[in-house]
Formats: structure tokens, sequence, C-alpha cells
């Protein structure tokens, strides 16, 4: 990018971001040179005066909309010199803008067009009356005894109305490409309009879950991401017929001020040119522009939502290095069990059928050769933990190992855990390249045992949009999806550290400045040429580089290393200065770490350079003192109730324990363990109003609920975190009505079941 035209898109992104013109060109300069996010988060904290990930993610954002912008402008400006048709002013508007819609309504008149009504009418010889018509004042003659001088049947122009009909088209097309007049009748529309949802025709008796939308209405700036994608996917459906309302009166009074002059002998034909613009030209193209404008944001409402639940997801507790028992319940096809060590390599499975179905050799009955096959595989590899998966026969399954190792003596903890993906991950070409020779659902429980051990390490192995903690996922730009959920993992990864010697390939993938041919070179090296004791040793790695190793090697950890420095955040470009740390102290740097009141000694000021300020001293003090930590929080267990099996289990005011599974817009959904998730309306998460779901729960949060009703035909169960007396249904409920849509109500519908309509509500299987 030439100087100045980095200098002014730096002032506009001081401008768009309101920090300091400092931070955003140190930033931009730092990605510019190819640093991650997570890189420059971390340890360019003097550099970008301390900005955080997201600041400078959204520098990055609009650096790339201003960099697209400018090339395209650069493309268009060409094009109109090319006609000879740039002026100097038309080039001053163009080089002003900063949004793209803009500029695209300041190129549409140059735009080449296909053969239009105002085109043939051109052709016609049409456009000096034209002309006339919009010059014309005073008492001049009439529209039509003008008309009659253009008529020339050779043309088609056979009488004065054809003439003046031809006029029309060409001052229609010449209005609708006037930018001023788009922009505001784009603007008002946004403002005012109001977007209604009507079912298809034939469709007015059809059961759907799209009643809710049969005779709806909302302005359509207001309108939640929920509600605009549920009706987008119930038109895309045929199901729902869909229009914008827009203030019509209002926008043609404006543009009959903007085109018609005052004085004008032919104004009342020139309202009438109006019109047809507006109506034939216009409508079609803003409605086009405002439903797309309303897509995006719907669009990124929900992916922000699914971001901060996959975040939240891969953030979970981890439960540590523990020789795991990982458990995929079956019935027809039986349970499988996969024991794995404490680093999750894989040691043996067995299939079991504790409950229907299935078959074995041997002549003891199915359920004693559980029992007999549970315990051994226990005692074999001294297993500490059981992790069952949540699925179908979860409930059952935990309660049949919980009942074996009480009869057995043995205290260990049984957890059930998410299988969201599992079954995409067993397929998948990672799980094929880790286990070939093993069954998919044999993959499936190992993945369940990692899982355990450490959530972050094994999801990553699974497409996000698999794992279930989104909404309409699959209705969003799946662009936009898959780039703000790499960066989440990204930015999970990279803040919680890799261990180089265990990591995935997959896990390494997403550490930064790695990219997954790199990662795998690296794990290639590590099983050829055995473990790492050096982080430096990433050097010898084929194709890795010094900038690959600047990036990534603060992120990697080796315990037991040959530099206690490796196992920690410290960057190996600041080893120098703990060692001189350690000097000045008259210790080693082992006892700098093995002794962290040695540290509360050191004075920082003195070790400020020009490269290096307060923040990344502290940091390092604070990495030393607990080095290697890993900052997720303990790792804790919820127990469901043991009486509560299935749906039918259920009683209206009964307190359960509960784990958030996914939330949305309108409330959360959580597993209470009877193979249902129940949801929790957002009118019933507090005792206070609640704006957004996610300032009060979050996905993977254990939480206590009590039923609010149970519709045993539907498998719908509502949920209530509010204390005290059971409330009414949240239709009753005055915050959930004044956070409904506003409808013409055809059909009685409660909030709960709307809000379940809303999630495109799917019983578990």
């Amino acid at each position: 990018m030439p100087d100045a035209d980095q200098n002014t898109t730096i002032q506009i992104l001081v401008e768009e971001t309101s920090l300091r013109i400092a931070q955003v060109k140190q930033t931009v300069v730092l990605l510019e040179e190819g640093a991650t996010v997570p890189f420059i988060a971390r340890y360019r904290k003097e550099a970008t005066g301390e900005l955080d990930e997201v600041q400078i993610r959204l520098i990055q954002e609009r650096l790339e909309y201003h960099k697209a912008l400018n090339e395209r402008r650069e493309t268009i400006l060409k094009s109109i010199e090319d006609q000879e048709k740039l002026t100097p002013e038309l080039r001053q508007k163009i080089e002003a803008t900063r949004q793209k819609t803009e500029l695209e309504d300041l190129y549409l008149p140059f735009k080449p067009k296909r053969r239009t009504k105002a085109s043939i009418a051109k052709e016609h010889g049409l456009e000096a009356l034209a002309e006339q018509l919009l010059a014309t004042r005073g008492n001049a003659e009439s529209a039509l005894q003008l008309a009659k001088a253009f008529v020339n049947p050779g043309l088609e122009v056979n009488t004065a109305e054809d003439a003046l009909s031809g006029a029309g088209h060409i001052l229609a097309e010449q209005f609708a490409d006037v930018a001023e007049a788009r922009a505001f009748v784009r603007e008002l529309t946004w403002q005012k309009a109001v977007f209604s949802s009507q079912p298809a025709r034939g469709k007015e008796d059809t059961v759907s879950k799209f009643e809710m939308y049969y005779d709806f209405s909302e302005p359509l700036r207001q309108i939640p991401s929920h509600r605009m994608l549920a009706m987008r996917r119930g038109e895309k459906e045929e199901v729902l017929r869909l229009r914008i309302e827009a203030p019509e009166e209002e926008i043609l009074g404006r543009l009959f001020t903007l085109f018609v002059p005052a004085e004008s002998r032919f104004s009342e034909l020139l309202r009438e040119f109006v019109t047809d613009t507006y109506k034939r030209l216009l409508t079609t193209s803003i409605d086009l522009d405002l439903r797309l404008q309303a897509k995006k944001a719907a669009d990124d409402e929900a992916i922000r939502v699914f971001a901060e639940n996959l975040r939240n997801l891969l953030l979970a507790a981890p439960a540590g290095s523990h020789k795991v028992l990982g458990v995929d319940p079956g019935l027809r096809s039986g349970s499988k069990l996969a024991a794995v060590d404490a680093t999750g390599r894989f040691l043996e499975h067995v299939t079991i059928y504790p409950h229907i179905g299935g078959s074995h050799s041997g002549s003891d009955s199915k359920v004693e050769f559980a029992k007999r096959e549970l315990l051994r595989l226990i005692d074999a590899h001294n297993i500490e933990m059981v992790a069952i998966g949540n699925g179908t026969a979860g409930r059952e399954m935990d309660q049949f190992v919980r009942l074996i190792l009480k009869e057995a003596g043995l205290k260990l903890q049984v957890v059930m855990v998410s299988e969201a993906g599992a079954s995409i991950y067993s397929a998948s070409d990672i799980a094929r390249a880790e286990f070939p020779d093993l069954d998919l659902t044999v993959r499936g429980a190992i993945s369940i045992a990692r899982r355990l051990q450490d959530p972050l390490a094994e999801l990553v192995k699974v497409d996000p949009k698999s794992i279930g903690v989104g909404q309409y996922q699959h209705d969003v730009n799946q662009t936009a999806l898959k780039k703000s959920l790499d960066e989440v993992v990204e930015s999970c990864v990279n803040y919680v550290g890799v261990d180089l010697n265990t990591a995935s390939w997959a896990l390494i993938s997403f550490v930064s400045g790695i990219s997954e041919s790199l990662a795998k070179a690296i794990v290639n090296h590590r099983d050829v040429e055995g473990v790492f004791v050096r982080r430096n040793q990433l050097l010898e790695v084929p194709r890795f580089g010094k900038k690959a190793y600047e990036q990534a090697a603060g992120f990697m950890r080796i315990r037991n290393a040959e530099q206690p420095l490796d196992n920690t955040a410290v960057h190996p470009e600041r080893y120098k200065l703990v060692k001189q740390m350690a000097t000045d102290l008259g210790v080693s740097i082992p006892a700098l770490i093995t002794e962290p009141s040695l540290l509360d000694r050191i004075r920082l000021e003195q070790y400020i350079g020009t490269d290096i300020g307060l923040p990344t001293l502290r940091d390092i003090v604070v990495e030393l003192k607990k080095p290697g930590r890993d900052p997720r929080e303990s790792f804790v267990t919820t127990c469901f109730r043991e009486d509560v099996m299935e749906v039918k289990d259920l009683k209206e005011g009964m307190t359960l324990n509960g784990i958030v599974t996914n939330v949305a817009a309108f409330g959360a959904f959580v597993d209470i363990g009877v193979h249902q998730d129940g949801l929790v309306h957002i009118s019933q998460l507090a005792d206070r109003y609640v704006k957004d779901p996610n300032q009060i729960v979050k996905v993977g949060q254990q939480v206590q609920v009590r039923v609010l009703s149970i519709d045993l035909q539907r498998k719908r169960i509502g949920l209530t975190m509010r204390r005290g007396k059971l409330d009414k249904p949240p239709e009753q409920n005055e915050q959930a009505r004044r956070q409904q849509p506003q409808k013409k109500v055809t059909k009685p519908s409660s909030s709960l079941a709307a809000a379940f309509a809303k999630s495109g509500f799917r019983v578990k299987k």
C-alpha cells in the first residue's frame, strides 16, 4: 500500500476504533509484517499500548475492509476515466467515500448496463425530449405538444404518448442513478420500514415450526438475529412470504422535492416519472440491499453468539493428566469402553452389553460379562476416572457404572461428557490417521476419554459447526462463520498453550505462526527424532524458519526441559533478560522459578529498555511465579439426580442440577440428564431484567434449575433459574412480554413454545 494511502487508512482506522494513532499505526505495521493477533497481544504490548485481542482483531478487520475498498476505488476510477467522464468533482466524491455501498452508488451511472427501456428510448431519439421536460419552466406548451415533434414511426415512436413514455423511462433511470437519492431512500427505509411475514400461498393452514410468523411484523432494524434467520429459513423452505413495507409517502415526498422543480410546467407528469422511478427501479434494488444488510447484521450476531459459546466450551476446565476409561454408550450395538493413559495414549478397548440387545461369546450373562470387563479394565490400567458420553443410554450406563464401582468398593469419579461432534471426529481423516485399525465407535470412546482430560486438545479436531453450540449455523455466511470460529480456536489454543511433546498436529496447527503442514512436520520430526528437550530444536524441523519460531515459541511448552523457561510463557527473546534478573539476585534461573519469593525483590524499573516496558516485565514475573500454569478454571463434576432418568420422571417444581449446553438470544438450553435439554427462557434466567443471556450463563457452566413446565408429547421442558415461588409461564410474565416480537397473533402461542420453535428444536436421539 502506498505511503499516502496507508496514512489515510490509518487515520480512518483511528476514527473508527477510537484508539490512539500510535496504537493503530504500530498494530498495522505488525500485522503487515505477518505477526498473528495472539502474538501481538501477548508479546508486543509496548508497541500497541497493551491492546487486547478484540481491539487488534477490530483493527485487522477494518484494515482488510479499507484495503478492499481502495482496490475497488481504483478499479472504478480507471473505468470512469477510460470513458472520459471523470470530472474533478466526481473524483473527489469517489476518493472521499468510506463505504462500499456509497462507492457503488457513485459508480452506477457509469457502470455498463444491459439493454433497458431507457437505453431503447435513447436509441429512438427521445433523450432531448426528456431534457426539455425536465428543464421547461413557466408557460411552456403542453407535454403532448412537445412530444409530437419526436413522433417517428420508423423508430417505433408512433404517437406523442409513446414519446412521453420513452422520455419517462429515460428520466426514471436517470433519477435512479443519482447516488444521493439511493442513499436517502436506503437510509429512510432502514430506519422506518417494517419487516412483515405471511404464510406462503397455500400454506395458510399448514402446521409448521414457523407458525408464530404467519402474521408477524416488526421494525426492520430492530429484528433480533434469531428471528430474522428463522424467517429467512421459513422463506427458503417456501413456508413463509417476507416483504419490506417502506414509508412510501415520505420517500416519494423527498424524491419529488429532489427531482421535480417547483416552477415546472410539467410537475404532475414528472411526479409520475419519479413514482415510477421508485416503484419500478429503486424498491427492488433497495429492498435487496436492505435484506442483505439485515441478513448480515443477523449473521454477525449469530456468529458472535456461536463464537462466545465455542470459546466457553473450548476453555472448559480439564480433568488433567489422569488415566481415564472412556465409554461410548449404546443399546443394540453395545457400549464401547476404551482405556487411555495420562497422556491420552490409547491402551485397550472392549464392547459390553449391559442393556438391551447385542451378544458376545462365553457362558456368562451379558450383565455379568459387562461387570467383569469393566472391573478388569479399571484394574489392568489403574483407571482413575470414568468418562461416559451423554447420548443414547448415557444415563443408564452412568447408573450401571456407579453401581458396579460401589459394589466393588472403588471410589472413582464418574463424569458425563458431551458427545457433541464425537461421531464427526470418529469418521474424520484425523481419527483414521490416529487409529486406522479401530472401529468408528471405539474412536468415539477414546475421544470421550480425552475430552475429559483436556476438552480443548480434543475438540480442535472437530469442525466447530458440528459441536452444536450455535444457532442457524447453516443459514449464516459460511465464510464469515469459519473465519470467526477459527479465530476463537486460535485464541483459545494460544491462551492455554500447547505441550510440544504430546499435542496432536491438529492442536499445534492453531499455534501462532504455524500452518497445518508445518504442524504435521513438527509431529513427524518428534516421531522420528524423539521428544523435544529444548524449544530451539523447533528450528531443526524442515521449513520451520526464524519468523515461525518468533511467532510460535512462546506458546509452546516442554515439561522437564533442559531450559526451565521452556515450560513457561516467557518468550525465548526474553531469556537473556531473565538470566540477568537471576544474576542480579545472585541465584540461578531454576532457583528463581522454584522460589517465588525471590521475584518480589526484583525492581522492574531497572530493566525497562527501548523495546521492553513494565507490561511485559510484569507478565514475566507473573509467569515465573506459576510456570506452565493452566489458566483454565479448576475441574468440578456435576451429578444428575439418580431418580430422574427420562422426561416422564420430571415433576413441576423439581430442583435439578444441570449443565448449560447452548446459549441463544432467547435463553439457555440445559442438560438435566434426561436425554433432552430443557430451556431456561430469558425471562427465567434471573430475578431481574436480562438483556443478554451471556451475562448470566455460559456453555459448560453448572447450574441449578427448577422444572417450570413439561410437555411429554413434544418432549419440551421449561426450566427456571429464578428463586422463590414458581412464576407463571413466561407468556404471562411481564418481562417476557417486553421481549416478544411485535406481532399480530392469530393462534395462541406461549413465549416458551415460541422459543423452542425459534431454536429449530429437535429431540435428542
